[in-house]
């Protein structure tokens, strides 16, 4: 007998939902770190990877990044000169478009701009990297891999058999040429012939500097690029047009 639809479980507990209160987190640590560091700055990313942005957070352990919603730190600094939470804060906050985050900061200017002028970290390209390069492999052995890894090969695609417990390829094959989008498979035949397409590097984009103690709100506001430049490229984090929940990648 088929169930009724009047029967219906009525659950009388009531849940908070994550979304809001990490949004409200994420503002208020924001604001905190304000009081607390001399300098913000907005800078830009591009081919975030999560392992990568550990180890410069560990290098500015004594600092503050803080990555998420834009829009949500734009509330935090304040979007405009009446909602503002410093003097100046808002043109800085305008500055958060795209693929961007902050640094929070006590360090000496000259020290922040040599670090992020030459930082960069290769990497391997994942799918919906445009190939910076094209590769080749000529028809014969593939002496690197072992004979287990051939079933594997034949299934990204690559024209392999096995030859006396020896990979070969039956015939020349091109895994990627420049200026095309990788495809997953594409991806992950570059990772195993160890080709590294990607580069993690990020660029300040503008700062601002306290002036006075905070609770005056007095601070300057200058820009350190172009305006309008942007980042572009793979980025492992929050994105601001996504609905999901944000992260506060704050330390």
């Amino acid at each position: 007998m088929p169930k009724s639809r009047r029967n219906k479980m009525v659950a009388l507990t009531k849940t908070e939902k994550k979304v809001g209160r990490r949004k409200e987190e994420l503002v208020d640590n924001l604001r905190k770190g304000l009081e607390e560091y001399a300098s913000v700055y907005v800078f830009t990313f591009e081919n975030m990877r999560s392992t990568q942005f550990k180890s410069v957070r560990a290098r500015w352990s004594g600092s503050r990044f803080y990555l998420g919603k834009n829009k949500v730190m734009q509330i935090a600094l304040g979007r405009s000169g009446q909602d503002e939470a410093a003097h100046d804060l808002h043109k800085l906050s305008r500055q958060l478009v795209g693929n961007s985050g902050l640094f929070l900061t006590n360090s000496p200017a000259d020290e922040v701009a040599t670090f992020f002028k030459d930082y960069a970290e290769s990497d391997y390209a994942r799918a919906g990297f445009v190939s910076t390069q094209t590769v080749e492999l000529p028809a014969g052995p593939l002496p690197n891999f072992a004979h287990s890894m051939e079933p594997h090969l034949r299934k990204l695609g690559m024209p392999t058999r096995l030859n006396k417990g020896v990979i070969e390829l039956d015939r020349h094959f091109t895994v990627c040429k420049e200026g095309a989008t990788l495809t997953p498979e594409q991806a992950k035949i570059l990772k195993l012939l160890e080709i590294k397409m990607s580069q993690f590097s990020m660029a300040l984009k503008c700062v601002w500097k306290r002036t006075s103690d905070f609770a005056t709100g007095e601070g300057a506001f200058e820009m350190l690029a172009a305006e309008g430049s942007s980042s572009t490229g793979q980025v492992d984090g929050p994105d601001d047009d996504d609905d999901e929940d944000d992260d506060d990648l704050s330390e």
